[in-house]
């Protein structure tokens, strides 16, 4: 296997159930591309040079004849398709009635063959903004260990409602720890959201969000392989339950295994959920592509 710098892996192996089909290959109105090709394109001027993509099977056709062909020349890209039935020999039942994806832990540990090297982790339905890329990319020119792009709680609210935010705690520029707030949205000159305990509870102004932009060694692999048989043991066929990314590097925070660093984005997030969000944005990003 080529040896790379610096890779991506992009997560598109979700089924869009809100969104009402694969959103993923969505075109962007005016655009005539999808988030994750516009994430990738920076991702190659930032010094990527080799993308995996984690799909499901439906998606295949369309990324093979319709998306492969517009990226970069000079990527190396290559396609894992997330099964419900990559789990070890012990557990092969309980993935017989699974139909929802085990989550996005399980995504990204479909991509373990093909990593050895420092990786960013996106998922692909959400815009990230050129200037992440280019702050992992120096990271990993400078450190080994793992790191984060974390981006102002503030600029990612709604104005349709609230929303869901991994909040996220720092001390020395590391991750603490991320806690998940729901309904955050503003009310007067505050912040506020829904704590664990389901307490309306005040958030920093200048508090950060994990928006799921991550950067990891090969390392983490073994982190997820354990972790996920963990999450197998804990639960039957008919469970709902995902195995999610973010519980495992929390996890190899609280055994001090490994540090994360964590940089403020430049730039704004955009992400995803609904069919109409995608037209709401279409804009926006316009406009950002081309100043």
């Amino acid at each position: 296997m080529k040896k790379h710098k610096l890779s991506l892996v992009v997560l598109a192996g979700g089924l869009g159930s809100r969104f009402g089909g694969n959103k993923q290959i969505a075109a962007i109105p005016g655009l005539n591309c999808t988030i994750m090709e516009l994430s990738i394109t920076d991702a190659y001027r930032a010094g990527v040079t080799q993308v995996v993509l984690i799909i499901n099977q439906a998606v295949r056709s369309e990324i093979e004849h319709t998306i492969l062909p517009r990226l970069p020349k000079a990527l190396d890209v290559v396609l894992v398709e997330q099964h419900n039935a990559l789990v070890p020999d012990a557990y092969k039942a309980l993935s017989q009635q699974r139909i929802k994806p085990w989550g996005t832990g399980h995504a990204l540990l479909c991509a373990k063959a093909y990593i050895n090297n420092p990786a960013i982790v996106i998922t692909a339905d959400d815009y990230y903004g050129a200037s992440s890329f280019l702050l992992l990319s120096e990271h990993f020119k400078n450190s080994p260990e793992w790191a984060m792009v974390g981006y102002p709680i503030i600029n990612t609210l709604s104005e349709h409602g609230g929303v869901n935010r991994g909040v996220c705690s720092i001390a020395d520029g590391k991750l603490v720890a991320v806690t998940e707030y729901l309904n955050i949205q503003k009310e007067s000159a505050h912040i506020v959201g829904n704590n664990p305990q389901g307490l309306r509870e005040k958030i920093s102004r200048d508090a950060l969000g994990s928006m799921s932009f991550w950067g990891i060694t090969p390392c983490f692999f073994d982190y997820l392989q354990q972790g996920f048989e963990t999450f197998l043991q804990q639960y039957n066929a008919n469970t709902q339950q995902e195995y999610y990314l973010p519980d495992q590097i929390q996890q190899a925070i609280n055994v001090k295994a490994q540090p994360v660093f964590v940089y403020t984005a430049k730039e704004p997030w955009f992400g995803v959920t609904y069919k109409s969000e995608l037209t709401s944005i279409a804009a926006t990003l316009c406009a950002l592509r081309q100043a």
